[in-house]
């Protein structure tokens, strides 16, 4: 066997490792991701009170080979009713992990249930579905053996349908989610790699939940407090927790930081004993630079293992409101 298929061989178990046990996480990560829950849960969708666009790309561990490249866009608005308690959304989403790649779609639906007189505070359920293709590029390969029944030929490929779910509960200063992902959990293809006797599932996905909470703390005129935490769960692999704090400066920036790292919540047969729980930090920037325009960006430092092999993550985000016309949010959305 020469090198570079050592090295190949090398990168893409590491990969496999990392990506589906140490951290738990075969569905797309960001940082960001209290700038666009839509993306993690569907009845997010209406809470800004206006039509909005985000958009997020996401290059993680730069430097190391195969390394994954997510992209996100979504939409989400209201329908023009006296108390808005329909919202829709829609979502396409792509990330790339080595030979692999993932590509889906998904149109949502959100009834919002006021909870008070002027719907400052609401009680929110959406589903939403669509078709996620998943494929492997056998050509991304080196191998020794010609005919190797374990690599693809070409691009191997398969359209799956799948649909999503979610609960979203928010008051002017508060806000509480729970999501639910890949409810239509499959075998997208039968994909494995063999290394050193370990198999490994390539494109096998699972449910995936995301459960959440943040609130605004005012500590002046100019200045908030926000922190908040996320949950993801595969309820397979270790449970994975993002801690992040926030600083909101006159509404217009924002400054902050997260601590991404597994927990053990409870016993799971699959998960190796002595697994480092170490992830990541993450920093992040925000800014209003117009009126319903936003921009933010993160960067992740590794501190697990990994880190001698990466230079860091880069995050980007951007947000647009399209307000209508005649139309003022009565509160300010935090969230």
């Amino acid at each position: 066997m020469n090198k570079a298929s050592i090295k190949t061989r090398l990168i893409t178990a590491l990969l496999s490792v990392t990506t589906a046990t140490c951290f738990a996480q075969q569905d797309i990560q960001f940082s960001q991701y209290m700038f666009n829950p839509l993306v993690l849960n569907t009845a997010y969708a209406g809470y800004r009170g206006e039509s909005y666009a985000n958009f997020m790309y996401r290059k993680q561990w730069v430097d190391l080979k195969g390394a994954p490249e997510t992209f996100a866009a979504s939409v989400e608005w209201l329908m023009p009713n006296q108390d808005e308690r329909v919202a829709w959304s829609a979502k396409v989403m792509s990330d790339k992990l080595g030979p692999q790649k993932t590509m889906s779609g998904f149109l949502g639906y959100t009834y919002r249930v006021p909870l008070d007189e002027y719907g400052a505070r609401r009680l929110c359920f959406g589903l939403s579905g669509g078709v996620t293709q998943y494929s492997v590029d056998g050509n991304a390969f080196q191998y020794v053996d010609n005919n190797d029944d374990l690599v693809p030929v070409g691009v191997s490929s398969k359209v799956t349908p799948d649909f999503n779910a979610g609960v979203y509960y928010y008051t002017p200063k508060f806000y509480l989610s729970a999501g639910i992902n890949n409810l239509l959990a499959v075998k997208a293809i039968n994909s494995q790699y063999n290394w050193q006797g370990t198999r490994f599932e390539t494109m096998e996905k699972r449910i995936h939940g995301y459960f959440g909470s943040g609130l605004i703390i005012p500590l002046s005129d100019a200045f908030k407090f926000r922190p908040s935490f996320l949950w993801k769960e595969d309820f397979n692999g270790p449970s994975n927790f993002d801690f992040n704090a926030y600083i909101l400066i006159k509404d217009m920036v924002g400054v902050g930081a997260t601590y991404r790292t597994g927990l053990n919540i409870w016993d799971k047969p699959a998960v190796a004993s002595g697994l480092d729980k170490k992830d990541a930090y993450s920093f992040m920037f925000e800014l209003y630079a117009i009126q319903h325009f936003r921009i933010g960006y993160a960067y992740d430092v590794t501190t697990s293992k990994l880190a001698s092999y990466e230079n860091g993550t880069h995050e980007i985000s951007i947000g647009i409101g399209l307000p209508a016309k005649d139309k003022r949010v009565l509160s300010p959305r935090y969230f």
